[in-house]
């Protein structure tokens, strides 16, 4: 099944209910491999859509990796995996300028980070300096090499995972650098039957490369600005600023959001509306997408970690208590 793209005639109704049709073909193919992880798969691609970058955090195993290579096999773009070591420097990532004897020129040979999906495996393995090289490129979407611009194909998304044990010989990422990333989610053990699914689908030779194309990058780029085109009133600007204030004035709280996290809530709130095939957010929206947006850029007093609490416990808390406007006063 391929995805048609947007007709330009079409009215924004119509785009709308294309990308509610590109974004769970896309989710049904991944989940041909990735089993029973339905609300995982669907905060990948609304990162994607949201032209934001996923961090999948999760003990080994759990298929952080295969989620990506599915992505990326449901693409018709460019993919590249990079396997993040100790050893790996910055221009193993953002490319290299070499000089060409017989023409005397100096070329630049772009690394793996010049594609649509990348794909950084195990990325707090790697030293700082390498990290701060890929979270550069993530944030200014560009590598500045010998003076020369050069920028980075669009769509772009990175898909960054890291195991939350073995953590010797690691770096892990400091918590600006972790605000770089527009969600960070778990994928967590299947439940019984899914497992079973699992090893069903891989005597069947369900894999990655076997997955069919659902759409090309071009048709990503369209429905990446149908997404921004998505209606969000006044009152639901003011209940997300609201939300994230809020994780500011908590004593558990050392660091809450930043106004990055408002900006990341709220385009994440347009793709996940336009997924439901409405042209219009409601609260709806922000209140199923603020853990995974925003738990990961709150730092906690120390006090509050030895007891146990964390940014999802924060964030959850503070939805319980941040009124929530009217359902009917957040459709323009």
């Amino acid at each position: 099944m391929t995805v048609p793209a947007q007709h330009p005639a079409s009215g924004p109704n119509d785009a709308v209910s294309l990308f509610a049709q590109c974004f769970h073909a896309l989710a049904d193919n991944v989940e041909r491999v990735v089993k029973g992880k339905r609300p995982t798969v669907e905060l990948a691609l609304t990162c994607l859509f949201a032209e934001g970058h996923l961090l999948v955090e999760d003990v080994p195993g759990t298929g952080k990796t295969t989620l990506a290579r599915c992505l990326a096999a449901s693409l018709e773009a460019e993919f590249a995996r990079v396997q993040f070591t100790p050893d790996l420097l910055p221009s193993d990532i953002t490319g290299v300028t070499v000089y060409r004897q017989n023409t005397g020129t100096f070329d630049f040979l772009p690394g793996p980070v010049f594609a649509n999906v990348v794909l950084g495996d195990e990325i707090n393995r790697a030293s700082p300096k390498t990290q701060s090289a890929m979270l550069e490129v993530m944030e200014e979407r560009r590598v500045t090499a010998d003076g020369r611009t050069h920028p980075v194909p669009r769509p772009f998304m990175v898909l960054a995972t890291q195991n939350s044990v073995d953590m010797g010989g690691t770096y892990p990422l400091p918590e600006a650098q972790l605000d770089r990333f527009l969600m960070r989610v778990t994928v967590g053990y299947p439940d019984h039957a899914s497992e079973v699914a699992v090893l069903n689908g891989s005597a069947a030779g369900a894999t990655p490369e076997s997955l069919s194309t659902i759409a090309s990058a071009h048709h990503i780029a369209e429905f990446i600005q149908v997404a921004q085109q998505i209606q969000v009133a006044e009152q639901l600007y003011d209940y997300i600023v609201r939300i994230t204030a809020a994780t500011r004035e908590l004593p558990d709280v050392r660091l809450g959001a930043s106004p990055r996290g408002s900006v990341a809530l709220a385009r994440a709130v347009r793709v996940r509306a336009a997924s439901q095939g409405r042209p219009y957010a409601l609260p709806e929206d922000v209140k199923a997408l603020a853990e995974p947006v925003l738990a990961h850029r709150l730092i906690l007093t120390p006090e509050a970690e030895l007891s146990g609490r964390t940014g999802a416990d924060v964030v959850a808390q503070v939805l319980a208590t941040v009124p929530v406007p009217h359902a009917g006063g957040a459709r323009v």
